[in-house]
């Protein structure tokens, strides 16, 4: 039983690994030529491209492919032969924290490291970071509130088809549709993706697949731990990879005034060992 909760768990984890590598490759852009580049930069790209609406379009497909296997899935993970693992128990609980609230000290700090330090690509990543998984955590708030999807554990695996609208709003256990942690984990791993993309274009091989299968374990610890059924995974990591890539793309594109007010902020020494927080820009 137990070696065939595990081929099922890696076999999951292998189907939504291959759905991300399709979908980021779908987007990846190649590098402009300096001539294509000046073009390009009289006329902003729009927020939304076709590529885009493919990505959506395979993340639909993912979702509604997983709905009549929520329950099957469901039981398989939380079996007791799954739920006696202990590499599974001790991995699923240290990439849950990673997820929520990991984002916020790990980009508040890069943020913090980057003023002081004077180091802008660092802070550019913290607060991007950070704004984008922000970004998508109140999303989902709104989208967890309105569905009111009950959690698998309510109804023992048995039920993934109740949903109660407005309840989610005041109910906990009526939270699940989509995944919080897995929302954020797809957030800071397509953010940190894409920023440091801009700066070293060929890294987005290696951190690329490092950030997101972290999210995807992320996903699958949650649906270990029986918070969340597997429609409820595949509707995070859309919304996270989406929040991330356009944070970072629009915030480049469009800075907003607090874009600037944040990334032109540095710590300066005022004498005496004395420091200060000091301000260079444009003023608006």
């Amino acid at each position: 039983m137990r070696v065939c909760a595990r081929r099922r768990f890696r076999t999951l984890s292998t189907i939504i690994s291959l759905a991300l590598c399709v979908a980021r490759n779908v987007v990846a852009q190649p590098a402009l030529p300096p001539k294509a580049k000046a073009d390009s930069a009289k006329t902003p790209a729009p927020l939304f491209t076709t590529k885009d609406f493919i990505v959506a379009g395979i993340f639909t497909g993912g979702m509604v492919a997983m709905f009549p296997l929520d329950e099957r899935l469901a039981k398989h993970l939380t079996n007791p032969g799954a739920q006696a693992n202990k590499f599974f128990k001790n991995a699923s609980t240290g990439v849950e924290w990673i997820a929520s609230p990991g984002p916020y000290f790990i980009g508040g700090t890069l943020y913090a490291v980057g003023r002081i330090g004077h180091f802008d690509r660092v802070a550019d990543l913290g607060w991007h970071g950070t704004e984008a998984v922000l970004v998508a955590d109140a999303l989902t708030y709104v989208l967890k509130g309105l569905n009111g999807r009950s959690r698998p554990y309510v109804s023992n695996d048995t039920n993934p088809r109740d949903y109660k609208l407005l309840k989610g709003f005041s109910d906990g256990s009526r939270q699940s549709f989509p995944s919080g942690h897995t929302t954020s984990a797809f957030a800071a791993a397509a953010a940190v993706t894409a920023e440091t993309g801009t700066w070293w274009p060929k890294s987005t091989w290696v951190i690329g697949p490092l950030m997101y299968g972290g999210a995807t374990m992320v996903g699958l610890s949650r649906m270990y731990h029986n918070k969340h059924w597997a429609s409820d995974v595949v509707l995070g990591a859309a919304i996270g990879t989406f929040s991330g890539w356009k944070i970072v793309q629009y915030s480049h594109a469009h800075p907003t005034r607090l874009d600037k007010a944040l990334l032109n902020v540095s710590v300066v020494p005022a004498g005496e060992g004395q420091w200060a927080l000091a301000w260079s820009g444009t003023l608006p």
